[in-house]
């Protein structure tokens, strides 16, 4: 395993002793600063103006990066693109939940299941949402392209797609060094270096640091409690120009981060008023997907020490339990190779191979989760799971013009191959009276002594694709494309319920397993015109489609396959700059029809090993069409000098129609989760001159909204509603030597007010049992009550940093 912390140490002294770049040879701002700047993106595959792309777009760029100090992907989920949203699956930061325009899966984690979002590192596909909560590099931009994109993008981009871009190398002197401490014991250190260009390479080298204590602490001695995490990343970049026309990338990175889940407390008791008798009695206790007409058992009174806590977030775990941290390890290998054939023709090569693997220890509910009590019974759900995935992609493409013509076209190879497997054991026992417990001594010896699943699935991609632009008139611009996709994927399901399918076939094949091999064909097409009204207006109309590809269900016991999802979309946007581009207003609407959406709904099958009937979690696709409808603004606005005000606003209606439920026979309604109906932004930024010597003083605040919403595709119980604040002021570029060395010391907090909000709220342990032996008649017996996780809290700290 690599140190990044000793090469932080060595890295820093070298750029400390180099010569820094002489101010004089940095070339001054020209013309007017006054008004806002132009943004560029890469989402059309060449460099372009934002506000003359035709397509919905937001930028989070370095600067907001550093305004917002965002570290990770996961703290742009406190809703700094309304549209965009970020959750942990289940409390587990180690996979995030990433969403775009209500396409937001619930249940990803699977091998054989997709993302809805495509997620991008400097133009590579990244196949598993596993460890991209990883530290950020140094980081051009952050670019939101809301969706579908499916023809530039490919498979998995019905939502849209992230593309992250980091620094390249630059062929100069410099770089910055920055650390920082803050509460919760955290601490937080940087080098970003860039190296003289030496016989046409150049070398860029980042490291970083990250580290938190747990913000929930566990009463276990030698266990971790929740919310902790330690990230180390190192990336290095080469850059080669063997000619004027050619430019060869090639970078490295190797990042690991360490985390707990956040805690998860019980927030009530029996909110339901669950009681034996007829269901028709206490209509509140109901189970969606059923039609009970009597409830059975008794709702187990709780221990005395099992503390329900509804409104804060607990600072001390009430049970002590075993908790490790996850570890997810991700690393890969870049080629990036431009070609300018001619001036009107660029050949590009994109040759890539990334490994992510994964360990899970998930034991954030203690006795707050079920079973519910028992005597000298078992209880802490230690979640646990392994995934190893590696994955290699090949893109060419030609971007180029010909006369009115402006034209990309390309050709995609992606191949992965991707396991896991996964156990719940109990790590605590009751005593007799539940006045105390005892750990499981087999959680530490062998946690893995009874697989719940194991499975393994290889997948290819293969693509071709084509977009041009054809300039009508100067002001009118006709945009047509296609992609074509083969998706292959095969799958096994090795293990269910500690029964090896490999060797027990009798077993496997009683329970109507079958291998997962599939493939399917798809054809994406999509038009855009766009129309200049002004030099300072745009306006477009697109028409755009998608697809998530099909795959298999390991929660289940015959391995359920299902098949993809496909999205329609019709858009209407402008953007425009207004009063000398004092004031920039960016609109879209937009109709997405999505036909087969994939849902997860819990169910009932029969296991053949023991004859008995066992909850699964199965998924399948929706019939009819479910209907996603949305509204985005940007305003950004230039009020005085050093004064800049921000405001960005998300309406997104999603419907979902009813689904037929055999084994219940019970049409059930299901959501989209994570999607607020109004999400909201807003920032203030404003500076200011100290002195004459280029040093700035620099405010910032933000407020982020987001309406309630659900975080279960199965339950219409919501989550709470949040308004969070962040700040940050900053002492900017105050010169430290005639060399051109420059200090930056920030004050910065997130969370600045502390809001306490639960973003995760489930509902199944406050409600009858799914049906085993009857599905007229449901158990209450394991009732304890909604359980959930609350927002992070209030972090804030010092950040210097050295610019040379």
């Amino acid at each position: 395993m690599f140190s990044a912390s000793r090469f932080l140490a060595a890295a820093s002294c070298l750029a400390l002793s180099a010569p820094a770049l002489a101010a004089e040879d940095a070339a001054p701002p020209t013309g007017d600063t006054s008004g806002l700047t132009d943004i560029v993106v890469t989402a059309t595959k060449r460099e372009t103006n934002l506000q003359k792309t035709p397509i919905s777009i937001s930028v989070v760029n370095a600067e907001e990066i550093k305004k917002r100090h965002v570290q990770s992907l996961f703290d742009l989920g406190d809703g700094a693109v309304p549209s965009l949203r970020v959750a942990p699956f289940e409390a587990r930061v180690s996979a995030l939940t990433i969403g775009i325009r209500g396409i937001v899966p619930l249940d990803a984690n699977q091998p054989a299941r997709e993302q809805g979002v495509g997620i991008y590192i400097d133009g590579v596909y990244l196949g598993r949402q596993h460890g991209v909560n990883a530290a950020l590099f140094d980081l051009e931009r952050i670019e939101v392209l809301k969706g579908p994109q499916g023809t530039l993008f490919g498979r998995n981009t019905e939502g849209g797609a992230l593309s992250i871009v980091a620094k390249a190398p630059s062929g100069k002197f410099g770089g910055r060094i920055q650390g920082g401490i803050g509460n919760y014991g955290s601490h937080n250190a940087e080098l970003h270096l860039d190296l003289p260009e030496y016989k046409n390479f150049s070398v860029k080298l980042d490291g970083v640091l990250q580290y938190q204590d747990p913000i929930t602490k566990n009463p276990m001695p030698g266990q971790l409690g929740w919310g902790y995490y330690d990230r180390k990343g190192l990336r290095a970049a080469v850059r080669w120009k063997p000619a004027a026309n050619i430019t060869n990338d090639f970078s490295f990175d190797v990042s690991q981060d360490k985390n707990t889940p956040f805690y998860s407390q019980l927030l009530n008791y029996n909110p339901n008023g669950c009681v034996a008798g007829l269901q028709s009695a206490v209509p509140n206790c109901y189970l969606p997907g059923t039609a009970y007409t009597n409830l059975t058992g008794t709702v187990k009174a709780l221990p005395s020490i099992v503390q329900v806590t509804p409104n804060n977030r607990m600072a001390v775990a009430d049970i002590g339990v075993p908790q490790q941290a996850s570890v997810d390890t991700t690393r890969g290998y870049t080629n990036s190779l431009k070609w300018k054939v001619t001036p009107d023709l660029e050949i590009r090569s994109i040759t890539a191979w990334r490994q992510v693997t994964a360990t899970q220890w998930d034991n954030s509910g203690g006795a707050h989760r079920v079973p519910a009590y028992t005597a000298n019974g078992g209880f802490s759900r230690y979640s646990l799971a392994n995934l190893w995935q590696a994955q290699f992609s090949q893109e060419f493409q030609a971007v180029g013009n010909v006369g009115k013509l402006d034209y990309v076209g390309g050709l995609f190879y992606f191949n992965e191959h991707v396991s896991d497997n996964a156990a719940t054991p109990n790590s605590n026992t009751w005593n007799a009276d539940g006045t105390g417990y005892t750990v499981n001594s087999n959680v530490f010896t062998n946690p893995f002594a009874s697989i719940d699943r194991a499975s393994e699935v290889w997948s290819k991609s293969y693509a071709v694709y084509g977009q041009g632009t054809y300039h009508l008139t100067d002001a009118l611009h006709l945009t047509v494309g296609g992609r074509y996709t083969n998706d292959k994927k095969r799958g096994v399901l090795h293990m269910f319920r500690n029964v090896n399918y490999d060797v027990n076939t009798t077993v496997a094949a009683n329970n109507g397993y079958a291998p997962l091999n599939k493939s399917w064909n798809r054809f994406n097409p999509m038009a855009t015109l766009a129309w200049d009204v002004t030099s300072d207006a745009h306006a477009y109309a697109k028409f755009s489609t998608g697809y998530r590809a099909g795959g298999a269900s390991s929660r289940t016991a015959n391995y359920l396959p299902f098949n993809p999802e496909d999205v329609t979309a019709y858009e209407l946007g402008i953007k425009s700059d207004l009063f000398n581009r004092k004031v920039r207003v960016n609109l879209a609407g937009y109709i997405m029809d999505r036909k087969s959406s994939q849902v997860d709904v819990s169910s009932i099958q029969t296991d053949s090993a023991t004859g008995t009937s066992i909850n699964i979690l199965k998924t399948l696709n929706a019939p009819g069409i479910t209907k996603i409808r949305g509204i985005e603004a940007d305003i950004t606005a230039r009020v005085a000098p050093g004064l800049t005000l921000n405001a960005s606003y998300a309406y997104t209606y999603t419907d979902i129609p009813k689904i037929y439920i055999p084994e219940t026979a019970v049409y059930q309604k299901f959501y989209i989760v994570y999607t607020p109906r109004n999400a909201a932004s807003a920032s203030a930024d404003y500076e200011v001159p100290l002195g004459g010597a280029g040093a700035l003083a620099k405010l910032h605040i933000d407020a982020n909204y987001s309406q309630s919403t659900q975080a279960f595709d199965q339950f219409a119980t919501h989550n709470d509603a949040s308004l969070v604040f962040n700040g940050r002021l900053a002492l900017a570029d105050i010169p430290v030597s005639d060399s051109g060395q420059k200090l930056t010391v920030t004050l910065w907090s997130r969370n600045m007010f502390n809001t306490q909000y639960v973003f995760r709220r489930d509902p199944s342990n406050s409600l009858p049992g799914s049906p085993t032996s009857s599905t007229t008649t449901g158990s209450i017996s394991n009732i304890l009550g909604d359980y959930g996780n609350f927002n992070a809290p209030r972090t804030f700290g010092i950040d210097a940093a050295i610019n040379f």
